[in-house]
């Protein structure tokens, strides 16, 4: 599978983030859905956490789906403006939840691992909305990727969607100025890139990394073992 390579150019403050949010087109073909029906279900519970104890008490807590004692733990480190993972969260990711997430078999980790500025932006605003519009924010940032990921106004359609999720103009601000959160975030992708992360989307089972194409057949295959004696 093809990955995108890294792009390690980060800079602190809002301002920094404004500068970068301006990249070629990249056209992905997807879906297209309501801003508010993107958020309507999710306002009924938040999503679990991870229980772990963080490596650091300022480390991010992981946004997590799924029963905290499933046989199986998927953590993916994705991109925001990787249009892989676009197409893996559009795709694929529908079918996981229903037939694995949802009948307790996995936990689904999700974690940043930012490729651009434009990315690391709409990861901090996912960071910054209520913790139960989390996935439903990064779903609507995959499935509305060719509409703002590599735009010059990128930054006009964030403040869209953000306040949609329940963001002020004033809070989407604050939160894109928000070096602290700028700063864990990177964290969360140094983490992957130390657990051998090289690009996006890229995904562990049980803590073993995945190899291949993450089509629904090959990680049901890979889950087989765990998943044997259920």
């Amino acid at each position: 599978m093809n990955r995108y390579r890294r792009i390690a150019v980060f800079a602190p403050g809002a301002m920094a983030l404004i500068a970068l949010l301006a990249f070629s087109p990249f056209s992905v073909n997807g879906n297209r859905i309501g801003l508010e029906a993107a958020f309507a279900a999710d306002d009924q519970a938040a999503p679990a956490k991870d229980t772990a104890p963080p490596a650091a008490e300022s480390a991010l807590p992981d946004m997590a789906l799924g029963k905290e004692d499933a046989p199986v733990t998927i953590v993916e480190y994705s991109s925001l403006t990787c249009p892989h993972c676009a197409v893996f969260h559009r795709d694929i990711f529908p079918a996981l939840k229903s037939e694995y997430i949802d009948t307790g078999k996995v936990r689904y980790v999700e974690r940043e691992f930012p490729l651009n500025n434009a990315a690391l932006g709409g990861s901090v605003l996912a960071r910054c909305v209520d913790p139960s519009r989390f996935f439903a924010f990064t779903d609507l940032l995959f499935s509305r990727q060719e509409d703002w990921a590599f735009k010059e106004d990128a930054l006009q359609r964030l403040r869209l969607y953000a306040k949609q999720a329940g963001l002020t103009d004033a809070e989407f601000e604050k939160c894109l100025d928000d070096e602290a959160l700028q700063k864990k975030i990177l964290a969360v992708r140094e983490r992957g890139e130390k657990e051998g992360v090289h690009g996006t989307p890229t995904f562990f089972i049980n803590g073993k990394i995945f190899n291949g194409a993450p089509t629904l057949q090959a990680l049901a295959e890979a889950m087989k073992p765990y998943l044997s004696t259920q």
